[in-house]
């Protein structure tokens, strides 16, 4: 990898954040490269060379800017031209009061997008090395190969931190019952009918969860490789984790029946619901939501057809589990999202503790805008604590506890407090949207404040 070009940005990886911190740095001037192994070195994981390939579930969760913190999130992204919500908006699915998107061909508008910029140059090939000199932002991702992710851990002095992540299976819609399921998005949420209509729901009697938590918990489980221990994420536990943890996990989580009406039975409240998500612009594939697991193939195909609704059901994808890496950034990265014993080199996504699709993005746009800058001889104010922006950069350069450090989800919980409003349920709904208020117009100043020359 060479580094002849004073001028010249390298970013190792073309997923959500390499992708979002590629069209950053070139929209503002900078000559970007970008090194993607795919297709030359595949993952268990992706299934194309796409960049920006979503692996997991289609979702960009919530996208209410004014009471959801991942929805605040989305509109200071698109506040600053990202093309991962401009493709994520072209490539829209109905759910509800979320953001789902037809993944094959938003990955191809991306990956068209990025080909065609005159700044950018796509390289194919892996990089199993730091680089010794010249701006580098690293943007691998949970799936690090191996070569580099040993070459981080020997700079860092330190061992990765891992988790493990697990994916949810897709189902055909044309093997769903639907005169035992039913399409309704929760509480009808949704502008359009289609939107109201998004989920397909699957309803459960108090008998039929029973047994079907007894068959999670005694399926056969993919087994971890010696020395390796399962540290998960919470917001990814497998499902059968959660059944595990407690028989009612499941009906307080991803199967709550609340805000669902069965019109085959409007008169019985199901006990618990499993839903299923739309997970192309089709229709003909739908995930089930929540539901990331590490059983064994042939245990989740007589499991899953436990589920009323799912019992011919004929799976596109089934789920899998797969070991994430992620930096200890508090530790290792500067205000700046620099390595301190190697500040030529950046990290943004994943890989430095965020967590979610539109984390990772996110904080790619804010590296390559660093980076941006200061080839160009400036540096970027400080983003304001009060964003979404702000709040997670913060937390993973200095705001977490290092010896604690696990990925974290964008959450109102990392943004200062405002002062003078009521705590508590029943005054929520104003506190978030004096969070959202306050960030929108502080995210907009920095947007619009110049850069200071570099010392």
């Amino acid at each position: 990898m060479s580094h002849t070009q004073s001028h010249t940005l390298h970013i190792i990886g073309g997923g959500m954040a390499g992708s979002e911190a590629a069209w950053q740095a070139a929209n503002a001037g900078a000559r970007v490269i970008l090194h993607e192994m795919r297709p030359e070195v595949g993952t268990f994981a992706h299934r194309t060379g796409s960049l920006a390939e979503m692996v997991c579930s289609n979702s960009f969760r919530s996208d209410d800017d004014e009471q959801n913190a991942v929805g605040l999130l989305h509109w200071e992204m698109r506040a600053a031209g990202s093309l991962i919500m401009e493709m994520a908006d072209a490539h829209r699915l109905p759910a509800g009061g979320a953001l789902a998107v037809d993944r094959d061909p938003f990955a191809e508008a991306v990956t068209a997008r990025l080909h065609a910029h005159p700044n950018i140059t796509v390289v194919p090939g892996e990089i199993t090395a730091l680089p010794e000199d010249g701006a580098t932002i690293i943007a691998t991702g949970p799936l690090t190969s191996g070569a580099l992710a040993e070459a981080i851990a020997a700079e860092t002095g330190q061992d990765s931190l891992a988790f493990f992540d697990a994916i949810a299976p897709i189902v055909y819609a044309e093997t769903i019952d639907m005169s035992v399921a039913w399409e309704q998005s929760r509480y009808d949420k949704g502008d359009t009918l289609e939107e109201q209509r998004a989920y397909i729901n699957c309803p459960m009697t108090r008998e039929q969860y029973e047994a079907f938590i007894d068959a999670l918990i005694a399926a056969e489980k993919t087994e971890f490789k010696p020395g390796e221990t399962a540290a998960y994420f919470d917001g990814c536990l497998p499902i059968e984790v959660m059944a595990e943890r407690g028989r009612e996990t499941l009906r307080h989580g991803p199967m709550k029946p609340v805000g669902l009406t069965n019109p085959h039975q409007p008169d019985v409240k199901p006990w618990a619901v499993v839903q299923l998500r739309r997970d192309n612009a089709l229709g003909t594939l739908y995930n089930i939501v929540g539901f990331q697991t590490k059983m064994k193939y042939g245990a989740q195909t007589d499991v899953f057809r436990m589920i009323p609704g799912l019992q011919d059901a004929s799976f596109a994808r089934l789920g899998g589990i797969h070991r994430n890496t992620f930096i200890n950034s508090p530790t290792l990265l500067d205000a700046q999202m620099r390595l301190r014993s190697r500040p030529h080199i950046r990290f943004a996504g994943q890989i430095t503790g965020v967590e979610g699709y539109v984390e990772s993005a996110a904080m790619g746009l804010l590296a390559g805008r660093l980076a941006a800058a200061e080839l160009q001889g400036h540096t970027l104010p400080q983003v304001p604590q009060v964003t979404a922006m702000g709040a997670l950069i913060h937390h993973i350069t200095g705001g977490a506890e290092a010896k604690t450090f696990q990925p974290m989800n964008v959450n109102f919980g990392l943004f200062p407090p405002v002062e003078g409003l009521k705590a508590g349920r029943r005054g929520r709904k104003d506190r978030y949207k004096a969070y959202t208020d306050r960030a929108k117009a502080a995210w907009s100043d920095w947007l619009g404040r110049p850069a200071a020359a570099a010392e």
